[in-house]
Parts: structure tokens; sequence; C-alpha cells
């Protein structure tokens, strides 16, 4: 502002030639305009000055920097500063002095850029409070206009509590603190939560220290994850863990509490050092065990929902925090343990039977398969010993089939009960898995609950009828169906198997018969008691050539009748001739070879 003080009058003005219009000093127009000029400060273009507001409207801010003319400069330079009134003091850079219209030229925007830089890191130096306009969002926080510098406000430096809506904030001007300067790249990042942290950790230290456990208060949902939900209690944040906010389970706290919700919370346990607090809602309410029905007991129905899967059981809910398991083997009478997906899934209503009930503990057990009768109970009824029954093959083992009649009514059919005729080696060439097969039941065993099935008594037994047809020494066509080192054995008429070893399997020609090979075999054994068959192709031939070589002996016999009349009487005259002593010979070797010698 110009200094008044110092301008004196002019000692010789005619005053009263003035006030008739009609003056004419001496002192020239140049001795007044330099008198006038010595009124005014000295200033220099480029340079920064202060000035003072003088006026301010929506579009302009008038400044005095005690020049012949004032300046204007735009409002919007001014947009961090909402509070600016007239008499402020700002600094401002000179443009110009006298532009074509005489007017002065003044930059508030450029006088601060030009000192930002000093008065930053200063602002940082002496953690100094400074004022910033948040000009934009971008990514991960906010662009701020601090002393004409576009300043870095992360968005977890907005505010001590999570910042849903960051929109809200451009626009506005806000205090702020100089954390991080980069020297080299001119960058910097301020915060606003760290004006308001060192008073609020005063604050938490003062509300910590008036905590006790038990003791209820009222707070405001501030944040909710997937593990709990934040609470502020007026300067102090605590966490509801997911499991105290409901007595009953909690898939998501979403479900129980909506953001800034005020609710009333019990402080559970605190720990003053690091400031955590665990709070709790369900325990405002009484616990639903408490409440449960007195008259509830073992054997009761219940109807409730499954709120958790496991494979080895079921979770139902039967009222808000009140659950019984409902372990898989409680699930089916059937002796296979299946999973319990396979019954059941979350969400599902269902209706059980109480099977354990401890309140104490607070712990119930729970059965689906009791809301059906035993199959086992009056199991010589429905399945007595001879009945035929369709039923499903479940499972094998080196010794035989386990099928399943029904639910809960399991059997075995030993191996040796599938097949009359065939020799099977292992259920699965016989059958499979998850077919169905046709049994009779053989016998009950109740203590075990398992009964022993048969498959092969569907039929009348074909050996009756096979003793009759492969008699010893008949001969029948076969194929060789499968070679071993003791054998092969042989696929006959009828579906019947027969068994030869090596030394039969030689043909006549002296090659070993081989595997696939079709010939004809002649029963040299039957078995029925074992259901064996012993075969022998070698004896075919071998057989016919002895009846030959029989045949052959039995035509030369009266030959050597013939012949031996013929000599008839050179023996007679032979033994005629044989002397006593011949005969005494004779006897002494029988004697000999009597005794052995």
């Amino acid at each position: 502002m110009a200094d008044y003080k110092n301008v004196a009058p002019l000692a010789d003005f005619d005053w009263e030639a003035y006030a008739n219009g009609s003056a004419n000093t001496e002192v020239s127009h140049e001795a007044q305009e330099a008198a006038y000029a010595g009124t005014l400060n000295k200033v220099n273009d480029y340079e920064v000055v202060d000035g003072t507001v003088i006026s301010i409207n929506k579009r302009e801010v008038v400044v005095n920097i005690g020049f012949k003319s004032d300046g204007i400069i735009p409002v919007s330079e001014f947009r961090y500063n909402p509070d600016l009134k007239v008499g402020d003091t700002v600094e401002v850079y000179i443009e110009n002095q006298e532009d074509k219209k005489g007017q002065l030229v003044l930059s508030h925007k450029k006088a601060r850029a030009s000192r930002s830089w000093d008065r930053v890191n200063a602002a940082m130096e002496n953690e100094e409070i400074i004022k910033g306009y948040i000009k934009c969002r971008t990514k991960g926080g906010m662009i701020v206009d601090v002393f004409g510098i576009e300043a870095f406000l992360p968005g977890s430096q907005i505010d001590v509590k999570p910042i849903r809506d960051y929109d809200i904030f451009v626009g506005k001007t806000m205090e702020f603190k100089v954390v991080k300067i980069n020297q080299e790249f001119k960058n910097v990042v301020v915060s606003h939560k760290a004006l308001i942290e060192a008073e609020l950790e005063q604050q938490k230290k003062e509300i910590i220290s008036r905590l006790e456990k038990g003791q209820v208060l009222e707070g405001t949902v501030k944040n909710i994850t997937s593990y709990g939900v934040f609470i502020d209690l007026g300067g102090v944040d605590g966490l509801i863990h997911i499991t105290d906010l409901s007595w009953g389970r909690v898939s998501d706290p979403k479900e129980v509490v909506e953001l800034d919700q005020k609710i009333n919370v019990v402080i559970l346990d605190f720990d003053n050092e690091k400031k955590r607090i665990a709070l709790g809602l369900k325990q405002l309410t009484p616990h639903p065990w408490d409440a449960l029905d007195p008259n509830l007991k073992v054997g009761d129905h219940v109807k409730g929902k499954v709120v958790v899967m496991a494979d080895y059981g079921a979770f139902i809910e039967i009222a808000p925090g009140v659950e019984g398991l409902i372990h898989v083997s409680e699930m089916s009478w059937s002796q296979h343990l299946r999973s319990a997906q396979d019954f059941m899934k979350v969400g599902d209503e269902v209706e059980a039977v109480i099977l354990t009930l401890d309140r104490e503990e607070r712990k119930m057990s729970l059965g689906i398969k009791q809301l059906k009768a035993d199959p086992w109970e009056n199991i010589e009824e429905k399945y007595p010993v001879g009945s035929k029954h369709n039923a499903k093959v479940r499972n094998f083992t080196n010794f035989g089939v386990f099928v399943e009649i029904e639910e809960g009514v399991d059997g075995l059919i030993h191996i040796s009960d599938l097949s009359w005729t065939k020799k099977v080696k292992h259920p699965s060439e016989f059958t499979q898995i998850g077919a169905p097969i046709e049994v009779v039941v053989l016998e009950i065993d109740k203590q075990n609950r398992r009964l022993s099935l048969g498959h092969k008594q569907l039929e009348e037994n074909p050996w009756d009828v096979f003793e009759t047809v492969f008699t010893q020494g008949s001969v029948h066509q076969g194929t060789i169906i499968e070679m071993m080192d003791k054998g092969a054995v042989v696929q006959l008429e009828y579906g019947v198997e027969g068994f030869a070893t090596p030394k039969h399997l030689v043909k006549e020609d002296g090659t070993q018969a081989q595997l696939n090979e079709k010939l004809d075999f002649k029963v040299i054994e039957f078995n029925k008691d074992s259901k064996r068959i012993i075969l022998s192709h070698s004896r075919i031939f071998e057989d016919a050539q002895r009846a030959e070589a029989r045949a052959e002996k039995k035509n030369a016999a009266p030959r050597r009748r013939a012949e031996h009349k013929e000599e008839a009487p050179a023996v007679n005259n032979v033994a005629a001739s044989t002397t006593l002593g011949d005969i005494d010979a004779l006897a002494a070797l029988k004697a000999k070879l009597e005794k052995g010698e």
C-alpha cells in the first residue's frame, strides 16, 4: 500500500484560483508527475512482491502492491484458499507493470511456483501444516495443488478410515503435511491422515484407559471384511470377529450388519500396547442352548437346515446357534460308508432323530436312517433262505462279489458260487461293479448283518448231465483257450472246461498242441464232486496204435499154432530124447531161481 505520510503539500499553491477554475501554478507537469511517482513503490518486472487484497468478486481478485495501478488476478488462482478475504496479504509475480491498457499484470500462481520448492522443503523440515487444493483423482489417490506444485495424496493418506468414494474430495481445500520429497524427480507426497493421527493416538490412549471387559459401548460399523467387522468406538477401532457376530453360523458378515450402522457391542478383551480391542455382538443375547426346549430328549424328531458339509457328516442347525451332527454312518443303513455329500447339501431342509443330547457340553448327534425301519429286524421273513432276488454289484474281492439287495442289506457271492462250469479266477471276469445280478439266499448271518448268496444256484447243477455226456473214454472236440506250465485249459461243449497235461498234448506227428488249436480229446478222468475233467489228445492215437498192435498179435496167433503143429513130431522127438540128467539140471536151475540166486 502506498505511503502517503511523507507527501507534503505545495507551499505556494493558489487554492483560491483553483476554486475559481483558473488555477495556474508555476509547477510543471513533469514536476507534478515526479512528485506523484515518488509516492509509489519501486517495482520491477518478473519479481515477486507482497500485495494486499482490496476486493474479491466471483471472477477476480484485486490486489494493491503500492503501485500506480492495482493488479487483477483470476480468482481460480486462489482456489486452494477458499478463506481468502479483503485485507489478506498475498504474494504476486509481476508479469508486466503496464500492458496495452495501462493495467498492472500480476500472477499469484507464478509467485507461488517460484517459491514453491523452497517452501515445500521448509514445510517438511519444520513439519508445517499447509493448505492444498485437490485437483483431480489419479491411480491410487489424488493430485493436490500445494504452492503451485502438483503433489500426490495416496488414498490411504486421506483419512484414518477407509475411503469408499474418492470423488467427494475433488475440488476441496484441505490441510496437509508433507511426508516425502523426491529431490531428483521433484515429486512430493502429502498426507491429511498424518494430521489427525497424533490427535487420535492421544484419544485412543484415553479411551483404552477407561475400557473394561464386559463393558457395553455404542459404535459405528466402519469396515466389513471376510473375517469380521471393524467398529468405530469414537476415536478408537475394535474388531468383532465373524464368530462373535451371531450364535449361528455366519458365512458373510454383511448378513448381520451394514456399513455406517450404529450398534451396541460388548468388550471381550483389549491390549493396551497393541491398541487392539476385541468386541462381541452375539454376547449381548442369551446363548441359544440355554433357551432350548427343556422337554427335548433323545428319540425326538427335529427339523433343521444343513449349514456345513464334511465328508464325515453334516451339521444341522435346528435353531440359531444350536447345531447337531449327522454322521455319515447315521445317514443310511448301508454298511458301505460313503461321503455325506451323497445324501445332502448345504441349504437342504431335513428331518432327523436325536441320538444323543448333552446340554452341558452343548452337543447333539442326529440320525436320518432311524426314520426308516432297520431292514435286518425281519430279515428272515423278507429274505428267507432259498429266495431269489435282484441285487447290485457293489465291490470285488479275490474270493467273491459283494452285492446290495436293498439299502442296508448286503451279501457275498463266493467266487465258487458264480458259475457251475466256468472256473472264475477273479470276479471281474464274470461281472462288473454297478451291474445287476440275480442271487439266491444261501445263508443268513443276522449278527454280522451279512447274507451268503449264490448265483449259479439259479440253475440246476449241469454236472449231473455232464456225468452222462463226458464219460471216461469218450472223445469230444475242444479248443485250447489257455496255456500254462502244468498244462492247458480246454473249452468243451456246453461251456464246460477240461484240463490236459503237457504229455497229453503231444500230437501224432510229435509236435505240441498250441493255443486256440481245435483238436479231439479223450476223457481220461471225470470227477463230479470237484468238477474236474482230465483230457488227453495223445491217448486218441496211442490207443489206436495199441488196438492195432493187439489186432496184429491176434491175427498172428493162429499162424503160430499151425506152424507148431507141423513141427510137433520133432519136438516130441526132442522131448522123447530128453534124458533124466537133463530133467535134473532144469530142476536145479529152478531151485536156484526160487532162492534168488
